[in-house]
């Protein structure tokens, strides 16, 4: 029988650094901070930092330690990290139901454009 392995599971502080590192690519404590900074002018270097060592720790980040300044990148591809959380979701919310998801979506947090859009992919789907 074989072990499903577990993806860590970030936090939002961890989330908007992997935004950070899937928009601007592998990068040092110093870029990620220099990107960080211009959403939350707030945040200092040393969090950047040790949220980095942490993310590394729990497997949610890769790091180059060839160089004198480490620079780390996320073990996930982008929508592999949102397929993995839409899944975990998914079945803790919405207990499995993929519909009761799209249903909730669809009320209230969904533009007439994106409706459209919505709509023309499962048309296409359909051929």
């Amino acid at each position: 029988m074989t072990q499903k392995i577990s993806t860590p599971k970030p936090t939002t502080a961890e989330i908007n650094l992997l935004k950070v590192l899937w928009q601007i690519g592998p990068a040092t404590a110093k870029q990620v901070h220099a990107a960080a900074v211009m959403e939350r002018p707030d945040l200092a270097y040393a969090t950047v930092l040790r949220h980095l060592q942490l993310m590394h720790n729990k497997g949610l980040l890769k790091r180059d330690e060839s160089q004198r300044s480490h620079v780390y990148a996320p073990m996930q591809e982008q929508d592999d990290m949102q397929t993995n959380l839409l899944k975990d979701l998914i079945q803790k919310v919405f207990a499995g139901s993929g519909k009761a998801l799209v249903m909730a979506a669809l009320r209230g947090h969904v533009s007439q454009q994106e409706r459209a859009e919505i709509e023309q992919f499962l048309g296409e789907d359909k051929s």
